[in-house]
Parts: C-alpha cells; sequence; structure tokens
C-alpha cells in the first residue's frame, strides 16, 4: 500500500508490478542502488529543487535511523516525491518509514514500496548494481532519449524509473529496461509531460543566446 495518493500528484504515474518474497531479518541499513544522477546543466528539474532533493535524502536517511527499526531502507527524492524501496520486518514498521519520510520538509509525496521481509543480501545488492549500470548504459545508448532525464533505482532485480518524462519517453524507457538481462520488473515514478511542457521546459533551460564580446564582433 502507498503512504501517498498518488492522484495528489499533477500527471504523476506509477505502474506497480507485484512485490517478491522476502524473509529473514537483520539490522537496520539506509541506502540502495541508486545508478546515474543527473548533472545540474542537464537536469529537468530547477537548481534549488535539486538541492531541496538531496536535502529531503539527508534528512530521511537521519529519520530512518532514529526509528531504530531492522531493516534496509532507501529513500530517494526526485522533484520533492520522495520513493523508499528495500525492505523492512512488518506493515507496521513499513508504515512508520513511510510516516517519517513524509514528515520531512519540502516533501510533497511519497511512494512507498517497502516489501516486508528480510534485509537482501549482499550479493543481491552487487547484482543489482550491475543490473542498474546496464539499464543505465542501454539509456545513454537510445539516441532518442536524453538518459539525464532518468534516475534508476534498483531494488533486488527490480528496476524504478524517476524522472520528468513525456508519455513517449517514459514507455521507452521502461521498454529498454525490460530488455536489460537479469530485471524482473519495471516500476515507473514519473511525472509525465506534455511534449509542449518539455519544449518550455527546454527553452527556459537554455536561456538567452549570450552576446558576442567586443574580440568576436564584426567590425
Amino acid at each position: 500500500m502507498m503512504h501517498f495518493s498518488l492522484g495528489r500528484l499533477a500527471r504523476c504515474t506509477v505502474a506497480l508490478a507485484a512485490a517478491g518474497v522476502l524473509a529473514g531479518c537483520a539490522p537496520l541499513v539506509v541506502g540502495g542502488v541508486v545508478v546515474g544522477g543527473t548533472l545540474v546543466a542537464t537536469d529537468r528539474r530547477t537548481t534549488g529543487t535539486q538541492v531541496e532533493d538531496q536535502t529531503i535524502e539527508l534528512k530521511a536517511a537521519d529519520r530512518v535511523k532514529a526509528l531504530a527499526t531492522l531493516g534496509h531502507v532507501n529513500v530517494v527524492s526526485y522533484n520533492r516525491v520522495a520513493l523508499i524501496t528495500g525492505e523492512v520486518p512488518s506493515q507496521a514498521d513499513k508504515e512508520r518509514v513511510g510516516s517519517a519520510v513524509a514528515g520531512v520538509q519540502n516533501v510533497r509525496g511519497v511512494v512507498n514500496e517497502l516489501g516486508i521481509g528480510g534485509n537482501s543480501s549482499f550479493g543481491s545488492q552487487s547484482t543489482d548494481a550491475v543490473i542498474g549500470g546496464k539499464v543505465k548504459a542501454s539509456l545513454v545508448d537510445t539516441a532518442d532519449l536524453q538518459a539525464n532525464a532518468f534516475k534508476v533505482v534498483v531494488e533486488r532485480a527490480v528496476v524504478f524509473l524517476m524522472g520528468r518524462v513525456t508519455q513517449r519517453e517514459a514507455d521507452r524507457a521502461t521498454e529498454i529496461a525490460r530488455s536489460v538481462s537479469g530485471v524482473q520488473k519495471v516500476v515507473q515514478v514519473f511525472e509525465i509531460l506534455t511534449e509542449q511542457e518539455l519544449a518550455a521546459l527546454g527553452a527556459a533551460t537554455a536561456g538567452p543566446a549570450p552576446a558576442a564580446s567586443a574580440a568576436s564582433a564584426p567590425k
């Protein structure tokens, strides 16, 4: 169950597949596999929002640690929407983590995809890192996509895709991720833009053309 009602996010879509079976318990670990952080210059978020997202992740990690619960929890924020992945022992722990993250300043939504069960093994996390690298490389190699528009998170071979993208980009990126060997499921956590919104965003990012310098100006 998601902690945040997706209907309250403007044009934010989440496609969810069934969660895998988890077992066992282990001490709390905050972190996970996040592949391909976007560059400020090409990011579709404002610089201020990127800073807010980094702050949200740090504060969320502190709040989760303060719960002193068993589990492995990863919080990634994109455009102030916090994705929570990993594993905790019980539904009550999942709800406590979700509430803690929702209480972080500037968070506008929480997608709580924590599984109920034991922590993923070191081998599983290593495999996730390999899968994430392959997904990101595949996005980079795809000529009709801007790879830096996507954030890739991998937990137990489940790929979570985040970003501000058009429906075409969302479908194309999902298709690419599904084709990567080892991927069990692909979960979309996108904010969908229209083509017009994307064009306007690109124009705003580019800014005005620089004026010619005195040295290069025609005489």
